[in-house]
């Protein structure tokens, strides 16, 4: 039973929490939980814990489990902003919440696949062996179909095997992206968390996505194009 001023003992606290006793300890010890000012000892073995500590307890332990960061990061976390720590997990979960759903609700097999753009089974095969494509048992996902769909136009372009193009030539993009997209994350995520509801930010940043491959496209072809001049000035 809580204390009169809603303090809570450790069996209290760890059963609010969902997370053992001695997972707690080990949590003060660390210091992840606070300086300790807040937690009021009666005797050597009895000590009262406010409330709060649950939602911290609670956070940790989803930092640890599906964030997979170390003790030492996460005591960080907590010291500069636990609440905007939760806001943005919350964020994260709801994005990819949005995400997963759409993917699997628009999923085309390979049958599919195969029978809407020219591109051979080995080409497949290849492209998710270096990561391009994602297909699951259901197939492959809006984003794998727009790829397989560029490439297919690439290919009857000119851009084919004889001239030397091979699907390695996409690792180069995904290469160049991958840094770039993780700096866009960090970006979005600290301007929106906390700022604007899960719901509103998902949104925001669904509707953002259609602009932005406009806006690398067309980035692409000016430096393409201004690439282009400058080599033939070097000559």
């Amino acid at each position: 039973m809580s204390s009169a001023d809603g303090l809570l003992k450790m069996s209290e606290l760890a059963e609010r929490s969902g997370v053992s006793a001695g997972t707690i300890k080990h949590y003060l010890r660390e210091g992840l939980l606070g300086n300790g000012d807040e937690v009021v000892r009666t005797s050597r073995n009895m000590a009262w814990y406010p409330p709060e500590y649950v939602e911290r307890i609670r956070l940790i332990k989803r930092l640890q489990e599906e964030r997979f960061m170390p003790l030492k990061v996460i005591g960080k976390v907590m010291a500069d902003d636990p609440e905007r720590a939760a806001a943005l997990i919350e964020l994260e979960d709801r994005i990819l919440e949005r995400a997963i759903s759409a993917q699997e609700s628009d999923r085309l097999s390979r049958a599919e696949v195969r029978a809407r753009y020219d591109v051979p089974d080995p080409v497949l095969d290849r492209l998710a062996e270096i990561g391009v494509l994602t297909p699951t048992r259901r197939g492959y996902d809006a984003d794998d179909v727009a790829i397989i769909e560029a490439i297919s136009r690439f290919r009857a372009g000119g851009y084919d095997e004889a001239l030397g193009f091979t699907v390695y030539d996409t690792l180069r993009y995904k290469e160049a992206l991958e840094p770039l997209v993780e700096e866009e994350v960090g970006t979005l995520l600290e301007r929106l968390a906390g700022e604007v509801e899960p719901d509103r930010a998902a949104e925001i940043i669904a509707s953002g996505a259609e602009p932005l491959r406009e806006l690398i496209g067309a980035m692409h072809s000016k430096l393409l194009l201004a690439a282009l001049h400058r080599a033939r000035q070097s000559r």
